[in-house]
């Protein structure tokens, strides 16, 4: 069930509406304006509401627009695909570790090229607020070698929709977007068009050939993506998104990119006296650095995340311009910058800029830490607690973990999983280590992320019958990240079952206190066989019950 979204509205004209959008919802409603026909997701924080405010549109209801979720990331990315095959505009959206599933898609992709205008929005975790990493995903699009554009502002991610729609057709070729938490997640007024583009009709490749990647046709289509990184290179030298500032102290060059860019004007409320190089569109512009790198003594890279563009920097010039930034410590390699560290970094250059970040206590001396804990009245609580109770029967049980809100019971009171890597890893790593002898061997998983990437990893256990009992705790929806629906609901047994779990150890329970202890006695039986067991435990996630109770 999507959210609802209160949108405040000032008319201005009557081609322009102020609205006070996220980042995500901005970037959502460029889409739409711009003549979108599908948008494809796998919920994942920080870009959840991206489909989301798709899906609430009524221009989406209206064109009968694409907006359900997909299993995972790698299907999203495909479908998007397709509706580009098909001549179509299509989105694609997930959060940054959510591109290492989609990767085979994604950098294959620019192989094919697009036909309708493609767009894939990665939304990095700079700090890890809600993930495992904090990997940039500019790399991707280097990797790949497809343009990225990367927004300041909430207006910049409205603007850049209909422009990488564009540029996406223009090059015939997917566009990367990269947004990050604190754009994706801050709300500004943005200026939005009230008409909507009509979207593309069907129309199919120009040059089906490519659209094979069989061996011969892939080395021509390379070879053509080589020579085409000319072109990326000359519409990132026109881009509107990337600016050139004079400033008149030539000591020190500032190249700043995305958000990090604000954090520089917050330094300088008056004006930068430096020159500033603002990039929003990648392939770095060479031209516009070299300028740059000619007006001053030295550069100072400011880019959130990795220093992606520092290390391009280095290759870039042969002038022996000095390069500050992250290699040297100047700023920091881990978490988000502030405008306070960016602050600290140009006082050398400007003093007046150390009342930025004088006398200013660490986040973790001014705020109490307050772990998360899962809901009271949580379902995952209850499997926990037979879990424990049942481990206490034998000597060395494992519990492998997955990602969802049941990874809090890593933490107190229930202390009750030993692993947590990435999606559907909880299945594949009891089987690693069922097949190196460990017994019991126990992995815990959700029903979204079952369906996600769980079922293929089941399979292999179910083809060699491995000793080892799952446990899929099924809330009904995907609850860490706001309620989405959960592809697998209703249809948990019957997977498995299709899957080739015996019958005989496949078993259903309701996951509440009244059931504790014969979900022990189910948890310590199938321990003690010694072969493939899943145990499905099942009750409605409290928050979505409460939503449902209330519409009802």
């Amino acid at each position: 069930m999507a959210k609802r979204y209160v949108i405040f509205d000032l008319i201005i004209s009557s081609m322009k509406t102020k609205r006070l959008l996220l980042g995500d919802e901005a970037l959502a409603m460029g889409a739409l304006n711009a003549g979108l026909s599908g948008g494809y997701a796998y919920p994942g924080t920080p870009s959840t509401e991206i489909l989301e405010f798709i899906q609430a549109s009524p221009l989406t209801k209206e064109r009968n627009i694409h907006s359900h979720w997909s299993s995972n990331e790698k299907t999203a990315m495909e479908e998007a695909l397709g509706m580009s095959f098909c001549g179509k505009r299509a989105i694609v959206a997930m959060k940054h570790v959510g591109m290492n599933v989609a990767a085979d898609a994604f950098v294959n992709s620019a192989m094919t090229g697009a036909n309708g205008g493609l767009i894939v929005v990665a939304a990095d975790d700079p700090s890890m607020h809600s993930s495992q990493n904090e990997q940039d995903s500019r790399f991707y699009a280097r990797f790949a070698m497809i343009p990225c554009l990367e927004p300041s502002t909430q207006q910049e991610a409205y603007d850049m929709a209909g422009y990488g729609f564009d540029l996406s057709e223009r090059l015939q070729i997917p566009v990367l977007m990269r947004m990050v938490t604190r754009l994706a997640h801050s709300r500004a007024v943005v200026e939005t068009e009230d008409e909507a583009r009509r979207p593309n009709t069907l129309a199919y490749p120009s040059n089906p050939r490519q659209w094979v990647l069989m061996p011969g046709n892939s080395r021509v289509r390379n070879r053509q993506l080589i020579k085409e990184q000319e072109d990326m290179v000359r519409e990132s030298e026109n881009s509107p998104f990337n600016r050139l500032t004079p400033g008149t102290d030539r000591r020190l060059g500032i190249l700043t990119s995305g958000i990090a860019a604000n954090y520089v004007a917050e330094c300088f409320p008056e004006g930068c006296p430096f020159t500033v190089l603002k990039v929003s569109q990648y392939p770095l512009p060479k031209s516009m650095v070299e300028e740059l790198a000619d007006n001053c003594d030295a550069v100072m890279v400011i880019e959130e995340g990795q220093p992606v563009i520092e290390e391009a920097m280095r290759g870039l010039l042969d002038r022996g311009v000095k390069v500050y930034g992250k290699f040297d410590g100047c700023l920091p390699r881990d978490g988000e910058l502030t405008p306070d560290s960016v602050a600290k970094a140009l006082t050398p250059f400007w003093p007046s800029l150390s009342h930025f970040h004088e006398n200013i206590n660490p986040v973790h001396e001014m705020v109490v830490p307050r772990p998360p804990a899962l809901c009271q009245g949580c379902g995952h609580r209850d499997v926990y607690s037979a879990l424990n109770d049942a481990m206490k029967e034998f000597e060395n049980t494992k519990v492998f973990g997955d990602i969802g809100c049941y990874t809090l019971g890593w933490l107190a009171p229930f202390n009750a999983i030993d692993t947590c890597v990435d999606m559907g890893a909880s299945i594949t790593m009891a089987k690693g280590a069922a097949d190196a002898g460990q017994h019991p061997a126990v992995a815990i998983i959700g029903d979204s992320t079952f369906t996600h990437s769980g079922m293929t990893g089941l399979l292999d256990a179910v083809n060699e019958n491995t000793p080892m009992t799952v446990i899929i705790s099924d809330n009904l929806t995907t609850g860490m990240t706001g309620g989405q629906d959960s592809q697998g609901t209703g249809k948990l047994e019957e997977i498995c079952l299709g899957l080739g779990v015996d019958p005989a150890h496949l078993r259903t329970i309701d996951s509440l206190p009244k059931n504790h202890d014969e979900m022990k006695r189910m948890f310590v039986e199938e321990f003690d066989y010694r072969g493939l067991s899943v145990i499905v435990s099942r009750r409605e996630c409290i928050q979505t019950a409460r939503r449902h109770a209330k519409k009802q």
